[in-house]
């Protein structure tokens, strides 16, 4: 199972339900990771996409406590029933948020990681991998730059 995650300077990914501060490489780098797979995405995250609408071209997996149905995705009331869904795909990405992310990290083998280099008030944060003894860096781009706020795409695995 992989992860796609933008992550502030001390780890934080959003306050309030959303991100404070995005650079448009990261969404970039986001659709063509995801684009054709399958995400697991919790409900309140899909309410903060466009038009609160699954995404296009991929296999939406929401996870909800609530018996709802939402046009163009997959219900799953819980991890397992996600990760259930999940296999009849290749590839499948946790998207967030927070307490998704939590809750699938132990099932998470892989993470595509885009570092922003600043750090604006979160309230929800990702685990710090280069501080755990468990996952290493495979890949990581050169420093880049967005209207003076400095970003860098990078692969994190588990050990």
């Amino acid at each position: 199972m992989e992860a796609v995650v933008a992550v502030y300077s001390d780890w934080g990914i959003g306050a309030q339900g959303t991100q404070p501060l995005v650079v448009p490489a990261d969404r970039v780098r986001f659709r063509q990771l995801t684009t054709g797979h399958a995400v697991i995405v919790g409900r309140k995250t899909l309410e903060d996409f466009p038009g609160g609408r699954p995404l296009k071209n991929r296999h939406n997996i929401v996870i909800t406590r609530q018996n709802i149905t939402i046009e163009g995705a997959e219900m799953a009331h819980d991890m397992e029933e996600a990760l259930e869904k999940a296999k009849a795909y290749d590839r499948c990405f946790v998207i967030g948020g927070a307490s998704v992310f939590k809750e699938f990290y132990p099932q998470l083998t892989k993470v595509h990681l885009t570092k922003i280099d600043a750090a604006p008030f979160s309230d929800s944060f990702f685990p710090d991998l280069d501080a755990a003894e468990d996952w290493h860096c495979i890949q990581a781009d050169d420093w880049a730059e967005h209207e003076g706020v400095r970003y860098q795409f990078s692969t994190y695995e588990r050990k």
